[in-house]
């Protein structure tokens, strides 16, 4: 059966493959659509597990919070460049895993892709051809309170604020603080006893040097451990639309408490390869 103009412009309609891939396709099948989009379907997962190996470690952050201020998800989708994390099928890719994961209350990916999202990130790797990946889904609760996010406006940071008290306004502030700061923990008290420690030895380092007396070293010791402190956790840091006024301040000014808080920023700790693409370019040519 001959390959008409118009079944390759059906095939790469519903597909979204190119042109001389959807021809030679329907070749295959003798013009048979139905055909040559199973024979394609078999081979997609063959080509997506191709591009599951190059680092995506661009992509974005998104939030989605319950009307009655009770939990809230965040997620992080990757893709290998920011050109794709500002792609039209990619954000509708992304609404769909944030819609899941918080329909569901899912924060376990692999469950969370299983099924319908597996198959749509495959297509969407197929047409885009970028590797994209789920790499992190999390929830945030909270009883008697509410739950609030702050999404930066480039979509690469995300915070999720559970606060005691308080209403939606007040947490979505605290979220934006903690997307512009970055603190470590809520309160002095979280901070890990390992990280307060490696920070003493290293303040003590640095004391000794001044030669000052052992009670005098003590005190400079404890006084940057308290700096430390205050500057790492977030009730203690000022506001940053109000310095004069720390976070702490502000909650209890408002009759509320942090509960905990989540930042997710694009690409944290994952290490990209940075490429040299004059080599690569030669090394292609060799090939």
């Amino acid at each position: 059966m001959a390959v008409s103009a118009a079944m390759v412009k059906e095939l790469r309609d519903r597909t979204g493959l190119g042109m001389m891939e959807c021809k030679k396709a329907l070749g295959e099948a003798n013009g048979d659509i139905e055909l040559a989009i199973e024979e394609l379907r078999k081979s997609s997962g063959m080509k997506a597990a191709k591009k599951a190996g190059r680092t995506a470690a661009d992509g974005v952050v998104a939030t989605k919070i319950a009307e009655d201020g009770s939990y809230g998800v965040v997620v992080e989708v990757n893709s290998e460049t920011d050109f794709v994390a500002r792609d039209a099928g990619f954000l509708a890719f992304v609404d769909q895993v944030v819609g899941k994961a918080f329909a569901d209350k899912q924060e376990d990916v692999a469950a969370l892709m299983a099924g319908e999202l597996e198959n749509a990130r495959e297509a969407l790797v197929q047409k885009i051809g970028e590797n994209i990946s789920v790499r992190r889904v999390q929830i945030v609760a909270v009883e008697g309170g509410v739950v609030d996010s702050y999404v930066h406006s480039n979509n690469r940071i995300a915070v999720l604020v559970a606060l005691k008290g308080g209403d939606a306004e007040l947490a979505r502030d605290v979220a934006m603080h903690v997307a512009a700061v970055n603190p470590q923990v809520a309160k002095p008290e979280d901070m890990p006893q390992e990280l307060i420690e490696k920070e003493r030895e290293i303040f003590t380092a640095q004391a000794q040097e001044s030669g000052k007396p052992a009670e005098i070293i003590e005190k400079m010791i404890d006084g940057r451990i308290r700096k430390f402190l205050s500057e790492n956790a977030l009730v203690d840091q000022a506001f940053v639309k109000d310095p004069d006024l720390t976070v702490g301040k502000l909650l209890k000014n408002n009759g509320a408490d942090v509960q905990s808080f989540l930042r997710f920023e694009v690409g944290e700790g994952i290490e990209k390869e940075v490429v040299d693409f004059a080599a690569e370019v030669a090394a292609q040519l060799k090939g």
